[in-house]
């Protein structure tokens, strides 16, 4: 088995403009993203070992936060999953492949989790 490292921003709650019912365009809809990014991994990780040998986990929040395009409305929850895929492979040379997985809060009404997984690795 060949060595890996993959990071993780697990859980975050944040509302984005998505949804294609005409309820739900024009307001935030609340998701809960989860983001793992595969990364070029280090021959090895001594303890002074410096940042730039890995990635900053911030950096997966701000694809799912910050780094989304002001007032763009995403009509499918794949298209968000696509761009933080992109965000992150543009941020990045090192990131090999990205998980997104995307929960929408606001159409559960027994607790259950709907939404989709997509991983894309870099081409």
């Amino acid at each position: 088995m060949a060595d890996s490292l993959t990071l993780q921003f697990a859980d975050l709650e944040t509302d984005v403009l998505t949804g294609i019912y005409s309820e739900e365009t024009g307001k935030p809809q609340p998701l809960r993203i989860t983001i793992e990014a595969d990364y070029k991994i280090a021959d090895r990780y001594d303890p002074d070992t410096p940042l730039d040998a890995s990635k900053n986990y911030m950096d997966l929040k701000f694809a799912a936060t910050d780094g989304l395009p002001e007032g763009v409305h995403f009509k499918l929850i794949e298209s968000l999953a696509d761009h933080i895929c992109e965000t992150l492979f543009a941020q990045d040379r090192n990131v090999l492949a990205v998980t997104v997985k995307i929960v929408k809060l606001a159409i559960a009404e027994h607790n259950e989790k709907i939404g989709i997984t997509m991983r894309r690795e870099r081409r």
